[in-house]
């Protein structure tokens, strides 16, 4: 088959690499040219692993290739998808739709033959009924069906998510459209994934209302970490004993300093402006966003407790910056409201990430920024464990000990074990287990 992808970010590079190796031929297209100049030279704009040599492999094969002029590739497709941004709109919230109208608009005027549009891109429900609007209104004669394809990737798993999908939900009542985007993921039915057909609502609200769940799921078991705290309970254990319940799951039930990143935040802001355009309240999903907005803020405090209440003048080293590990991505990363309110108190901040850091410098530019872990620990009167990347997993804890000023550590993400530290000789605070000392 052959597919245009409209939009080479996070989304649109994954996905246009993933179908290329499934053997379709796909262009990716992208009006940044200094963008679309970098992946002809082979470098790729965003950190996924395993992401450059897949495009590499299918650059070389001629399966892949990029253009900053839609024209030609929207004209040849047989599926167009669009895979453009969607943030927050400033102000009140909404999805930022610009983009996702534009490329309909330019999309119309290059069509010629049957194609099928595929919304990719996050879209509040009603979008893809504006996208025909568009472009129908832009190109009469058009022979166009346009369906819903949202995309449910990982970041730092994308790769494996796209080609061992949990399911794949395509939005489309027209049997055409049916039939194309079937061929288009056929080497999947090897994998047995659930190609999910339903209406081009449904399949919008689908995309909204997963996201909002596992939101739901990360701030519950927060909260459950605060009551452990001052009950004297170890959430880890709470966590495991409530996850083996097959009804409930054991993933996204790790406490820590909140939800971040391009997808959560944004769509849970999304679907509470979309169920009040419509007069419908989500009270869960409205507590949700507020419990982490003010959960990503309190981190600060937590690691101000841990030295007495009194942060000026003090050094503080912070290990890990990316809302999570394996990936670049700095978007709504728990790391900023936790690094400003230490500032704010009077704090030195040094920090480490073993690929966020350039990302994280347009964010936080007034910090030090240091080559590794030991390095940014030397001289700290506190050290702050903020992403989990497998890097800081088996720190030297006597190496660390040595290079701190004050052996205090605030692991917020539960990566060691109390007794270890205890043992090594660490005052050590963690999220929802009773603090320890060595």
């Amino acid at each position: 088959m052959r597919i245009a992808m409209i939009g080479t970010g996070y989304v649109g590079l994954v996905s246009g690499a993933c179908f290329a190796d499934f053997g379709h031929d796909v262009t990716c297209v992208d009006k940044d040219e200094r963008k679309i100049a970098a992946l002809h030279r082979g470098e790729i704009p965003i950190y996924e692993p395993g992401l450059d040599e897949l495009v590499a492999a299918n650059v070389k094969a001629k399966r892949l290739s990029f253009t900053t002029d839609l024209s030609k590739p929207v004209a040849e497709a047989d599926a167009v998808f669009i895979a453009v941004g969607t943030p927050s709109r400033r102000g009140d919230g909404h999805a930022d739709l610009s983009y996702v109208y534009a490329a309909a608009r330019e999309i119309a005027q290059s069509l010629s033959g049957f194609t099928v549009v595929v919304t990719k891109s996050t879209v509040p429900v009603g979008t893809g009924d504006e996208v025909e609007r568009i472009i129908r209104e832009t190109n009469p004669n058009a022979d166009v069906v346009v369906a819903s394809n949202p995309e449910f990737l990982r970041e730092g798993a994308a790769i494996r998510d796209f080609k061992f999908p949990d399911r794949v939900v395509v939005g489309t009542s027209d049997e055409r459209g049916r039939k194309v985007l079937g061929d288009i993921y056929r080497p999947l039915s090897l994998n047995q994934a659930p190609l999910m057909f339903t209406a081009r609502r449904t399949a919008e609200m689908i995309k909204y209302a997963a996201n909002a769940f596992l939101a739901t799921k990360i701030t519950f078991i927060n909260e459950i970490a605060d009551l452990s705290e001052k009950v004297g309970a170890d959430v880890q254990e709470v966590a495991r004993g409530i996850g083996l319940d097959n009804r409930i799951g054991t993933k996204f039930l790790h406490a820590g300093p909140g939800f971040g990143g391009s997808c959560f935040p944004k769509d849970t802001k999304a679907l509470i402006k979309i169920a009040q355009d419509y007069d419908v309240q989500l009270r869960i999903v409205e507590s949700v966003l507020a419990v982490n907005e003010n959960r990503k803020r309190a981190m600060a405090r937590k690691v101000s407790h841990a030295l007495g209440g009194a942060l000026r003048g003090k050094t503080i080293a912070v290990l890990g910056l990316t809302f999570k590990p394996d990936t670049d991505d700095m978007r709504d990363a728990p790391s900023i409201p936790l690094v400003t309110g230490l500032l704010d108190m009077g704090a030195n901040v040094r920090a480490f990430d073993p690929v966020g850091m350039e990302q994280a410098k347009h964010e936080l530019p007034s910090i030090t920024y240091c080559e590794d872990a030991y390095s940014c620990a030397q001289g700290a009167d506190a050290l702050v464990i903020v992403t989990e990347w497998v890097q800081f997993r088996a720190l030297d804890l006597g190496r660390l000990k040595a290079t701190m000023a004050q052996p205090i550590v605030v692991d917020l993400r539960n990566v060691y074990r109390p007794e270890d530290m205890a043992a090594a000789g660490f005052v050590y605070e963690s999220v929802g287990r009773p603090p320890v000392e060595g």
